[in-house]
Order: C-alpha cells, then structure tokens, then sequence
C-alpha cells in the first residue's frame, strides 16, 4: 500500500497518525523527518528488548568495547582509549574546565567521522540505542546528535554499569527455573560432543566450555581461541539462559567452580549439584585415550607448552611423576601421556569431586558410549530424547 501524505506541521493532531511502514509503526514525526524526543530507558526495560532496536551502540573507548558490551552492540568510540588518557591527565593535572575544552573538540570530531563512516544508507525510521560507562556525557553526546537528525534514538540510563547490575542479578535468580540435565563423566568420555549431539538432536543445551572457551582442566586452553573476560563471559552465560525455555529440560556438562580463570555462578552450580539429574556417562578406556589424542593432538606442536603446564601438577602428583609425563611428551609418546595422565590424576580427582558434589552420581544412569563417532553419539541422543517424551 502507498503512504499517503502527512498533513503540514499545523495541521490538527487527528490528522496527524501514525502510519505503518511494512509491519512497522512509523510516528509521524518520524515520516516528517522531525527531531523526536530523546528517550532514556532503564537498564531493566533495555535487558527486556534488546532486539527492538535496529543497532546498540557502545560510545565508550575500544578496551573497555572489548572488555565486555551488551549482546549485539557496536563500537562507535567518542574518545579513545589515548583521548581518554589526554583529557583524564588534564582533568587531574589542569583544570576540569581545561578537559572540557579539549575532550569537547575531541568528542565532536570522531562524532562526526562516525555519522560519515555509518548513517548515510539509514532510512528515517532507524531506531538506535546508545549507551556508555553510566549513561552520562558521552552516550549524551552521541545520542543527541542522532536524535538531531531525526532518528527515533534512545539512551541506556546508568549505561552498562547499570546493565551489569541487571546481569549479575538475573545471573543470581535464573538457574532456579531449569531442569538441568547433568552429564557426568570421566574425562575423554565424550561428554562434551555428546551435549553437541544433543543439540544437534534438538534438545536445549547449556555448553558453558563452549561460552567460557576452554576444556575446563589444566590443559583445557584452546589453541586458537583465547577466554573471554569475566564480565564477557557472564554476558554471554545470561544471553545462553535467557533464550532457554523454563519448560523444557537442559542438558549441560558437569563443571567445578571454574573453568579456566572463569567463575561460574554460584547460583547456577548449586542448582546443578543440590537439583541436577546425574546422566552418567561411561566409555571404554582405549576409546577415552583416542578422543584425548584427538582434542589434545595440538599439543604435539608446542611441547615445551605442554611440559610447562604439567609443571603445574608437581604439587599435587610429585615431580617424579610429572618428569615421567613430560619424558613422555618430548619422545612423543602422546598415548603413553593420556592414559597415564587419565588414570593417574583424572579419573581419581574427577570421582571424588562426583561423590562429593552429586549424592546420586554411584546410581545415576548409565549412558553407554562405545566410541566418540557421530553414529554412536546421534544415537545416544535420540535415546536421552526419546526418554523425555
């Protein structure tokens, strides 16, 4: 259907509505090309709509941007992280008003490289959010110039600290709603491409490894993926958990506390242990030693890496023992490695955690895994599946 035309700026108010573009309500002043009125919206209102705007902007410098930012934001940088550093210095050495000056030329130049760079292909009705640190000057600054030009712009009030807040204390609160599905098993069991053959499947899975970028043991790194901060990772837990449904089961790996350098909530791993139903994973150990080599193969390539890590083991299992692995290691006797390593420090470490952790781990069902092929894992969770029905 065609739009017809707006009536004039004096025209009355009925006739002046809202039309739709498409399936999209487009207010009048939006179709006029008017300035709207700036709209501030809480933390709590944001987290509830993230995708109803058309793009979130993050104002703030480039390190805090990669430190962490809301789900899907893109980074328009007012100050730099050198700015920040000039117009700081001045404010604490000079003057405030001084900073100003300078921060204020500042601001207005990459401001203006910005709508430049980006806006020229934005049609009228482009509704973005903006925020910063605490929603102050630099959102402020940014936002005002998009709201100028007559787009429907809104400002994240208290910024990301205040989105961060919201974070943390649904972050406290949601684990309380799942069914978790815990999948316990020795590691090299299969565990972790078992939950993928879940998903794959079409069960809800929970794969914090896979959020938090790490195996979750001393040699857990990823080769070519570093982990995320703390505050990204808690992100980017709170976006997996909320898009899960309360009413369906989640299949998740059993973790500890952390993994890596990142902590898991303590809300969601009292859950997992106080309320979890243990699925107890088990393979042959020829098999465990196979998939060890697959995923660890890397390690082949940075020895002294791998012998460095082990280093970390003395305490617990005697220099002795890890000079053994490492001799292992350098004559490239990979196997050998794993399965000493599996058997000597994995396995007695992981069921003590089990017994301690989960009360029902001993009689927990059995998922019997022959191997870590796709066949064998796709029928396992057609199983696991087919018994939810």
């Amino acid at each position: 259907m065609r739009l017809q035309r707006l009536p004039p700026r004096g025209a009355p108010p009925a006739a002046r509505q809202s039309r739709f573009r498409g399936d999209r309500l487009v207010k009048p002043e939006i179709e006029a090309g008017l300035s709207m009125p700036l709209r501030a919206l809480t933390a709590a209102e944001t987290a509830a709509d993230l995708a109803g705007f058309d793009a979130i902007i993050d104002a703030r410098s480039p390190s805090e941007f990669a430190e962490d930012h809301l789900p899907g934001a893109i980074n328009w940088p007012v100050l730099d992280d050198e700015q920040r550093r000039i117009v700081g210095t001045l404010y604490v050495q000079t003057s405030a008003l001084e900073a100003r000056k300078v921060g204020a030329a500042m601001v207005g130049r990459n401001i203006a490289d910005h709508l430049d760079r980006w806006i020229a292909d934005k049609p009228r009705d482009w509704q973005p959010l903006v925020y910063c640190w605490r929603g102050g000057q630099r959102s402020g600054s940014l936002a005002w110039f998009l709201d100028q030009i007559g787009f429907r712009t809104a400002k994240l009030a208290g910024g990301y600290k205040g989105f961060r807040g919201v974070v943390r204390a649904d972050l406290d609160a949601w684990p309380a709603r799942f069914d978790f599905r815990v999948l316990a098993g020795r590691t090299g069991s299969g565990k972790t491409r078992l939950l993928h053959a879940l998903a794959e499947a079409g069960a809800q899975v929970l794969d914090l490894e896979g959020l938090a970028a790490h195996r979750g043991s001393v040699l857990g790194g990823l080769p070519d993926r570093a982990q995320p901060t703390q505050k990204a990772f808690d992100s980017r837990l709170w976006q997996a958990l909320r898009g899960l449904d309360a009413g369906r089961p989640v299949f998740v790996e059993s973790e500890s506390k952390k993994i890596g350098k990142l902590q898991l909530p303590d809300a969601l791993i009292t859950r997992m242990h106080a309320q979890g139903r243990v699925l107890r994973v088990e393979m042959p150990d020829a098999a465990r030693v196979d998939l060890l080599l697959q995923d660890y193969g890397f390690f082949a390539r940075d020895v002294d890496g791998f012998c460095r890590l082990l280093d970390g083991l003395v305490a617990l299992r005697g220099r002795e023992t890890v000079q053994r692995w490492q001799a292992q290691a350098r004559a490239g006797d990979w196997a050998a490695v794993f399965a000493d390593m599996m058997l000597a420090h994995y396995d007695p470490l992981y069921t003590r955690s089990m017994d301690r952790h989960y009360a029902g781990y001993a009689q927990a069902r059995r998922v019997e895994l022959a191997d870590g092929s796709a066949p064998v894992l796709a029928e396992a969770a057609r199983d696991l599946l087919a018994d939810l029905t």
